[in-house]
C-alpha cells in the first residue's frame, strides 16, 4: 500500500483532466507540485492548498529544461514519489490535410516531453527503490478514429513506452502504467485542441460530421474528471497496478469491440499469416 502522504509530480494542471487529478491528490493530503505555462495559472493553483500546491512554471516541450524542473520541484517538495504525465493536447485533422510540423508538435507535447520527464524522476526512484508513473494516453491510444491520426499515433507510441519501460524498472519496484481515459468533461475537444485548415473536398464526407460532432459533444462528455481523480488515486495506492487502465464506458466498449474485430480479422488471416515460416528441404 502507497504511503499517506506523497509527493506527486502532475503536469498541465490548469485545466482538464490534470486539475482534477491535482485537486484529488491535495483532497487526500498528499503534496502537489504542478506544473503550468502561465505565472497566473501558478497562483490559481497555488491557492489550492497553499502549503502543499506548489506551482512549477514548464512547457514540456523545452527538453532541456526538465531537468532543472524536476530538481526545482524536489527541491520545494521533496522527492517525486508519483510522476503523473498529463500535459498534452489533441491534434485534429485528416492525415493529407496535415502538416509534418503539426505532427512534430503532437509527438513533442504527447510523447517526447513525457519521456524527458520520466528520464528525469528515474533515477531517484531507481535508488529509491520505489516510485510511480501514471503516464495519461487515451481510448485513442488503443483504438483509432478518423481525424485524428496524429493524436492516436502520439498516444499509441506512449502506450508503448510505458509498457516497455515497465518491465525494464520492474525489478526496481517502480510501477508504470498507461491510464487511458474515455470522452471525460473537460475541454480537450474545445480550446485545447488544434485543428488542421480544411483544404481537400474529398474528406468532407469524413471530416465534416466528425468535427461537427466533436465541437457541439465538448463539454458534455460522459466522463466526470473528479471521478477520474479517484480512480487515479486508487491506482496509485494499488499494490500490483495494472499495466493499462481505461477509464470510463465508452472506453471499455470502444475497446471490446476492437478486440473482437482483432480476433475475427486474426481468423481470418490466419493460414496467411503461418505461412511465413522457414521449412527445411525434405532433401
Amino acid at each position: 500500500m502507497a504511503c499517506p502522504h506523497q509527493t506527486f509530480l502532475i503536469t498541465g494542471v490548469s485545466s482538464g483532466l490534470g486539475r482534477a487529478f491535482a485537486a484529488g491528490a491535495l483532497a487526500a493530503g498528499h503534496r502537489v507540485v504542478g506544473t503550468v505555462r502561465r505565472g497566473a495559472d501558478g497562483e490559481v493553483f497555488a491557492r489550492l492548498a497553499p502549503d502543499r500546491a506548489y506551482p512549477l512554471l514548464l512547457d514540456v516541450t523545452d527538453f532541456d529544461a526538465i531537468p532543472a524542473a524536476v530538481a526545482e520541484a524536489e527541491r520545494l517538495a521533496g522527492p517525486i514519489d508519483v510522476l503523473v504525465n498529463n500535459a498534452g493536447y489533441g491534434q485534429e485533422g485528416a492525415l493529407e490535410e496535415s502538416s509534418i510540423d503539426d505532427l512534430e508538435r503532437q509527438f513533442a507535447a504527447n510523447v517526447f516531453g513525457p519521456v524527458a520527464l520520466m528520464k528525469a524522476v528515474l533515477p531517484g526512484m531507481r535508488k529509491r527503490r520505489s516510485g510511480r508513473i501514471v503516464n495519461v494516453t487515451s481510448m485513442g491510444g488503443f483504438i483509432t478514429m478518423p481525424g485524428i491520426s496524429f493524436y492516436c499515433g502520439s498516444k499509441f507510441a506512449l502506450e508503448g513506452v510505458s509498457e516497455a519501460l515497465g518491465k525494464e524498472v520492474a525489478g526496481f519496484g517502480v510501477k508504470v502504467t498507461a491510464l487511458a481515459p474515455g470522452q471525460f468533461r473537460t475541454d480537450w475537444a474545445g480550446r485545447s485542441m488544434e485543428r488542421a485548415a480544411r483544404s481537400i473536398p474529398d474528406y468532407d464526407a469524413v471530416m465534416d460530421p466528425i468535427r461537427a460532432a466533436r465541437q457541439a459533444k465538448s463539454g458534455a462528455q460522459p466522463g466526470d474528471p473528479a471521478k477520474a481523480a479517484h480512480a487515479l488515486l486508487a491506482l496509485v495506492e494499488a499494490e500490483n497496478p495494472p499495466t493499462r487502465l481505461f477509464l470510463g464506458e465508452d472506453a471499455l466498449g470502444v475497446v471490446e469491440q476492437k478486440l473482437n474485430a482483432m480476433r475475427a480479422e486474426i481468423s481470418t488471416w490466419n493460414a496467411l499469416s503461418r505461412s511465413t515460416s522457414f521449412v527445411a528441404d525434405a532433401a
